[in-house]
């Protein structure tokens, strides 16, 4: 062969071996890039759930949490702050208890993939998955404002 042949095959296959890679690395890109802007989308609609709950549901829950309720006005400094719209905190594993289902049986319901919860003297309403609060009835805020 002839020293341009040779040139133009080793030309030739180096162009399609990083062609190639560079057209998956662009693919890559793009699947990164659609999922970054997916996922955002989905953060979006999730910590924009609608749901309040009214006001005869906070003395639902109230009759309910009497004894937590009042230990955590003793000792109000054990308590995390819990916003609608945020995340729970990063210890909520350990504190947040499952709301019994007869505690809310004429409570209208969470949105959907949303449940309810029990933590540190609030009910919330929240995704397990992202832990994304929807609304929180403070039930030991109430209690004091009696």
């Amino acid at each position: 062969m002839k020293p341009n042949k040779i040139t133009t095959i080793l030309l030739g296959g180096a162009l399609l071996v990083f062609g190639g890679a560079a057209t998956a690395q662009e693919r890559d890109r793009d699947r990164d890039r659609d999922r970054v802007r997916d996922s955002g989308e989905r953060n979006r609609q999730e910590s924009s759930a609608e749901y309040r709950f009214r006001n005869e549901d906070r003395d639902r829950f109230s009759s309910h949490y009497k004894r937590d309720i009042r230990q955590y006005q003793n000792y109000p400094d054990r308590r995390h702050h819990i916003r609608a719209g945020e995340r729970l905190p990063g210890d909520y594993r350990s504190r947040l208890r499952p709301v019994p289902r007869s505690y809310y049986r004429s409570v209208p319901p969470p949105p959907p993939g949303y449940q309810f919860g029990y933590y540190d003297g609030y009910v919330v309403a929240y995704n397990p998955v992202t832990q994304i609060v929807a609304d929180v009835l403070d039930l030991v805020g109430a209690a004091a404002h009696r």
